[in-house]
């Protein structure tokens, strides 16, 4: 029998999912590895939903998405661009993760380099080489706020270099970029004549000051990545779009027809109600996840285990490198001592290696308590460090 895809073959196994598996059917375990809010989809969303399913909207729709919902994310986008975005440069697709990939994989040739976040989320690694592209991390520093310096993604482009990946807000960094530091990234990405790929999925979620989108500092050379499943709390529904120059998105649709064939009509008719519907219930949850990034910093920070103070997404990085503990072996202690389920920071590249991930989409009290016993093994850990 002939082998197996080599390159399937060689993709890495989940941290996230390792842990969560040995997390399983564990009584009384405090789960904080997840990324999954803790809200329920708005009702209004749901209403549109049911109506949807009963007036028989449960058919194939066009590659790209359905008109209605390509105008919506237009002018949403539109109004937050301050310019002009027509529904013929949006694709909507089965998440944020298609909308990456079935760009990506337009972009990109055999052998290309695309560049990818360290520490960054791990599906970056995994779609890279699905594309028949190579992967190369690029720091980013906790002592530089997990920014992204141009200087370090020089020296790690080359010839073959064709798509630079952002993340903005960060996942696991909670970082947000100033406008100082994008206007820099598209400055470099022109010269270095280089297309982006924007994920900006947690865009609403930022706790202090603003988020300064990317495509218009680079508009004819951008893929900026939104969706509905953070903002919206729509994680299952699988909605997700890309903005970027009509003639990539309607390249990107052709692969849409092989991987997907068109996102749920449904799930559509959801998304377009929440894009067009009322925003109270996305300041709601954005208040809630920065009430929570507050409870994180105040147990955390005076332990010296967190770097930077995240401002957006609803993550954090707890630094247990002092431990000199691999963060797999950290997460899984976390597990076994104190019952509390972090994503080790291994999983999100090689400088995010001794440390572990909490998300503030859990509830408060659960993440408070959570802190508290990472606090507490910290301390334990580096007392038995200190007598040896």
């Amino acid at each position: 029998m002939r082998p197996f895809s080599p390159v399937v073959e060689a993709l890495p196994r989940s941290g996230i999912r390792e842990v969560m598996e040995f997390a399983a059917g564990r009584e009384g375990v405090i789960h904080l590895e997840v990324g999954e809010p803790s809200f329920a989809t708005p009702d209004h969303i749901v209403d549109a939903a049911l109506a949807a399913a009963r007036a028989g909207h449960t058919r194939y729709t066009p590659n790209a998405g359905i008109p209605e919902l390509r105008r919506a994310v237009a002018a949403r986008t539109a109004a937050r661009w301050g310019e002009p975005v027509a529904p013929e440069e949006v694709l909507v697709a089965v998440g944020a993760v298609n909308a990456i990939f079935a760009t990506l994989v337009a972009l990109v040739r055999e052998g290309d380099e695309v560049l990818i976040p360290d520490p960054g989320w791990p599906n970056y690694a995994s779609q890279v080489p699905l594309a028949g592209a190579v992967a190369v991390p690029y720091p980013l520093r906790p002592e530089n706020g997990y920014l992204p310096d141009p200087a370090d993604l020089d020296r790690v482009t080359g010839p073959r270099t064709r798509v630079v990946v952002l993340n903005n807000p960060s996942n696991p960094t909670g970082a947000v970029w100033p406008d100082e530091t994008v206007a820099a990234v598209a400055a470099w990405a022109r010269r270095r004549d280089l297309w982006v790929i924007a994920d900006e999925i947690y865009e609403d979620l930022v706790f202090d000051g603003t988020m300064t989108p990317f495509a218009p500092f680079a508009r004819e050379r951008t893929v900026a990545v939104g969706g509905c499943s953070k903002s919206y709390a729509m994680t299952g529904w699988r909605i997700g779009w890309a903005v970027a120059p009509a003639a990539l998105v309607a390249l990107a649709a052709k692969t849409q027809e092989a991987l997907v064939s068109c996102p749920s009509e449904v799930s559509q008719r959801a998304a377009l109600a929440a894009v067009t519907g009322p925003q109270a219930c996305v300041e709601e949850m954005r208040r809630a996840y920065a009430r929570r990034r507050d409870l994180v910093v105040e147990a955390l920070a005076p332990a010296g285990l967190l770097p930077t103070v995240p401002r957006g997404a609803f993550y954090a990085l707890a630094d247990l490198r002092a431990t000199g503990m691999p963060s797999t072996e950290a997460a899984k202690a976390l597990i076994d001592e104190e019952l509390v389920a972090t994503s080790p920071g291994a999983a999100f590249g090689d400088v995010a290696e001794g440390m572990v991930r909490l998300s503030l989409a859990s509830a408060d009290e659960a993440l408070l308590t959570g802190c508290e016993r990472i606090v507490r093994f910290a301390a334990r850990r580096l007392g038995v460090a200190d007598r040896e």
